[in-house]
């Protein structure tokens, strides 16, 4: 029986592989794919086809719901779960475009970290996920104000939350707007650390990228989801805004003319220009760990190669050959390697 078939409540197994602290020295050991998955497509679809929800039912959870107070009256919401012991530095992560604080990757990085001894709060950006019926406008990549909003908020409920230290990832979209949060707020909030997961840090690259012909499943995939979303706001659509999204065909007019226009950007080329992190990397303080992976089919590796990485000397890219979009299930380990490698990094930061 390979690992792909172990069942996350299978404790003896699923704890062994928990307690592998990876440590600093092999923050850089390579990745290398588990059987059969060995491209990046797979790598990227394996928990669609097979994957099972890590079993958090172990570790107390509480729902907490977050005014962000902008006036709006929307409201965010995430599960918390206190550390073990209860004096764990806090951890916030935060998930990707159509996802929320149940897609796989994300409940399987608030098992790992909850083993190594962190409080998790699994954050849903703004209208996702269970949390849309609490908010009428919608998360966006470039919607950094709402990770600030949602922590004074988490802060004003959990204090002692905070006593011990703050880290933050962020999972492909997420991680986009996990790097533009940590430019402009980063410092305020005395982030010890953070860590992205294939980050589209250059939107438009991203964006024509997915809507090349070899990934046109996953364009239809997300263009549909991302519908989906829209279509569950509070209240409905209007029937000029119903109107407009139905007869929106692709990533970039959906983008052109339903985000832009709700966020007041001009245009798709305006947002993408305004919201890519690639801007805001100079800017930010917080040590951050980056991973991706180069063959990642929804990013151009170039996004990242353009970078002149050794300028910035807070961040540490951390680049494998294989590993998909939000994948790294590597050989011989039922936890991702992303999540080794964060863990590795937080642990030279804890203190």
């Amino acid at each position: 029986m390979t690992v792909d078939l172990l069942d996350w409540k299978r404790t003896s197994a699923y704890t062994l592989a928990m307690k592998q602290i990876t440590t600093p020295e092999n923050l850089a050991e390579p990745f290398k794919p588990r059987l059969p998955w060995l491209t990046g497509d797979l790598q990227t679809v394996r928990n669609l086809l097979v994957g099972r929800p890590a079993d958090l039912s172990a570790w107390p959870c509480r729902r907490v719901e977050l005014d962000l107070d902008d006036g709006t009256g929307d409201h965010l919401l995430g599960s918390f779960h206190p550390a073990t012991p209860a004096s764990g530095p806090l951890a916030v992560l935060i998930h990707g475009l159509t996802g929320s604080q149940d897609s796989h990757y994300l409940r399987a990085t608030a098992g790992f970290l909850l083993t190594q001894g962190f409080a998790v709060l699994r954050l849903n950006l703004r209208g996702a996920g269970p949390g849309r019926a609490l908010a009428r406008q919608q998360y966006h990549a470039g919607r950094s104000a709402d990770i600030d909003g949602a922590l004074r908020a988490f802060q004003a409920l959990e204090p002692k939350a905070f006593e011990t230290g703050l880290f933050l990832v962020g999972f492909s979209l997420g991680a986009n707007v996990l790097l533009k949060f940590l430019a402009e707020e980063g410092s305020e909030w005395s982030v010890t650390a953070a860590a992205t997961v294939s980050a589209p840090i250059d939107l438009r690259a991203g964006q024509q990228r997915l809507m090349k012909p070899r990934n046109r499943v996953y364009h239809y995939w997300l263009l549909r989801n991302m519908k989906r979303e829209l279509l569950s706001s509070p209240g409905g659509l209007d029937g000029h805004r119903l109107q407009v999204l139905e007869s929106v065909r692709d990533i970039y007019d959906f983008d052109d003319r339903i985000v832009a226009p709700a966020n007041g950007f001009d245009g798709a080329l305006d947002y993408y220009t305004r919201c890519s992190a690639v801007v805001f990397l100079p800017s930010i303080k917080t040590p951050t760990l980056l991973v991706q992976a180069v063959d990642d089919p929804w990013i151009p590796v170039e996004s990242y190669r353009c970078v002149d990485w050794q300028a910035y000397p807070n961040l540490r890219l951390l680049q494998a050959d294989g590993g998909g979009h939000v994948g790294f299930h590597a050989a011989k380990a039922l936890v991702p390697w992303h999540d080794q490698k964060i863990s590795a990094f937080f642990k030279q930061l804890r203190g």
